[in-house]
């Protein structure tokens, strides 16, 4: 695979660049590069080359992981599903694929033990085309075999499908709608945050509407643009408005068992075998939905 050229300073090291790029240790990194699996225009490189902005960088193959992902029978949701695909309702709470120290309980886990899905490019997230957070419930695809998987990575990458969650935020936005245009790349303080940044950052662009307020929150929807690692809790927080409950990026942490208030409601996408439309959309969790309640009651 082709890693997106989006290198916004000169002289950063290859290593570096693609342990942000990829979300992977800068150790694992070294390794793919010593293997000679990492090509910088055309030809084979070494950990501490200094990367130019006209540079192409171009993936030939992937780490061996040693790690036994075994099949689980975990409860799951399954809203859909055919010979290439599936569309999955994921709790809030589970995982979607193994990392490390956490190899059980996770969507991939539960998906093993029911389907058999495509390798795509990682031994511990077969089947993930796209992710959402641990702690974000709803919707996501799963490539049942190659072809698929490449398919939907594609028109994923193209912003062919379309995804739309429901937020619950902290404070009251003013306005009906609203459109953040600001590029989120990795915290360089903290690798397990991102931020809206100009250094090594991405495009990254969520339109929202206001569903709702209540006294000191505002129940919103949200489509995104682009697809970044946490795009969503880190533009709400950038304007000002965090994710209820976001133990990462929230204003309010913790207030609740539930995780933060996030919910990937529908998805649209023109199946790619098929060319027909799927569109599917489910209601928000039952926890989500209580404390709605409890949010409408004080306005009475």
């Amino acid at each position: 695979m082709q890693v997106e050229n989006k290198i916004t300073e000169e002289n950063i090291r290859i290593d570096q660049y693609l342990s942000t790029e990829l979300e992977m240790s800068r150790s694992k990194c070294q390794k793919l590069i010593k293997e000679e699996k990492v090509l910088i225009n055309g030809k084979k490189t070494s950990n501490n080359y200094q990367l130019k902005k006209t540079d192409t960088i171009e993936i030939i193959g992937q780490l061996e992981e040693v790690i036994d992902i075994k099949a689980e029978d975990i409860p799951i949701d399954i809203v859909y599903e055919d010979d290439d695909l599936l569309i999955v309702n994921k709790k809030s709470g589970m995982v979607v694929h193994p990392a490390v120290g956490n190899y059980s309980k996770t969507l991939v886990n539960a998906l093993m033990y029911r389907f058999s899905l495509s390798n795509g490019t990682s031994a511990v997230r077969p089947g993930i085309v796209h992710r959402i957070d641990k702690d974000t419930s709803g919707l996501l695809i799963v490539a049942k075999n190659d072809w698929a998987h490449e398919k939907l990575s594609e028109m994923i990458k193209n912003k062919d499908v379309e995804r739309k969650y429901i937020a619950l935020v902290d404070g009251i936005i003013p306005h009906e709608t609203g459109t953040i245009d600001a590029p989120i790349g990795r915290d360089i303080d903290n690798r397990q945050r991102m931020m809206v940044t100009d250094i090594n950052a991405k495009d990254s662009i969520t339109h929202f509407k206001v569903l709702k307020r209540y006294q000191n929150k505002t129940l919103i929807e949200c489509k995104l643009e682009t697809g970044r690692t946490h795009q969503i809790r880190v533009h709400m927080k950038y304007i000002g408005y965090p994710i209820y409950n976001d133990p990462v990026y929230g204003k309010t942490k913790n207030a609740t068992d539930f995780g933060q208030f996030l919910h990937s409601r529908s998805i649209k996408f023109i199946h790619p075998r098929t060319k027909k439309e799927i569109y599917y959309e489910v209601d928000l969790p039952s926890e989500f939905k209580t404390y709605l309640d409890s949010l409408e009651n004080k306005i009475d």
